[in-house]
């Protein structure tokens, strides 16, 4: 079996968006999809490095689309894309959502139907897509309310994701483990 929807976890700077790019690199045509916020580059000059690094080494024929709404991108129909990633439309989500200060069960069931509508668009996304996302099973979190949050709800995209994936890769030091 061809593997159609791939996610790609690891932890920060594991290697795990290179590696996903190489998954792409024989399409013919492939849309990175950015989700998410995007930092002022005039204001965060580390941010804007990070984000001219990555376009400098995926090839000049691949088309960038910078969205803030991940499931319509999925729809558009692309034979082939690469979402990276998963944690940058989860920050999104939940920033335009209003959730970081206000009590869980008042926003869980809206951000629940959220990620519904995002895993249905990656189940019946049209050629090959590949997801890459930060593994959070593992390694420091902040002992504050917001990175709790974060990690239990990127927790629940991983695993929603996964699901519906055809193959799971954790990207450790620049190595696939496939899962």
């Amino acid at each position: 079996m061809v593997s159609r929807r791939i996610l790609v976890t690891g932890g920060i700077r594991s290697g795990k968006s290179r590696y996903a790019e190489r998954l792409l690199a024989d399409a013919p045509t492939v849309t990175y999809i950015a989700p998410g916020p995007r930092p002022d580059p005039a204001v965060d000059a580390d941010w804007a490095r990070r984000i001219a690094s990555h376009r400098a080494r995926r090839p000049a024929a691949w088309t960038t689309v910078e969205t803030d709404d991940l499931p319509a991108a999925l729809r558009a129909g692309h034979p082939a894309v690469l979402v990276d990633s998963l944690g940058t439309w989860l920050t999104a989500t939940i920033d335009r959502m209003g959730t970081w200060d206000e009590p869980l069960p008042t926003w869980q069931g809206a951000f629940d139907a959220q990620l519904a509508d995002l895993v249905a668009a990656w189940r019946t996304s049209a050629g090959l897509a590949v997801a890459v996302t930060e593994e959070v099973g593992w390694g420091l979190v902040a002992e504050h309310r917001s990175a709790r949050i974060f990690t239990d709800l990127l927790g629940q995209v991983n695993q929603e994701i996964a699901a519906v994936s055809d193959q799971v890769t954790l990207v450790v030091a620049g190595r696939p483990l496939h899962l």
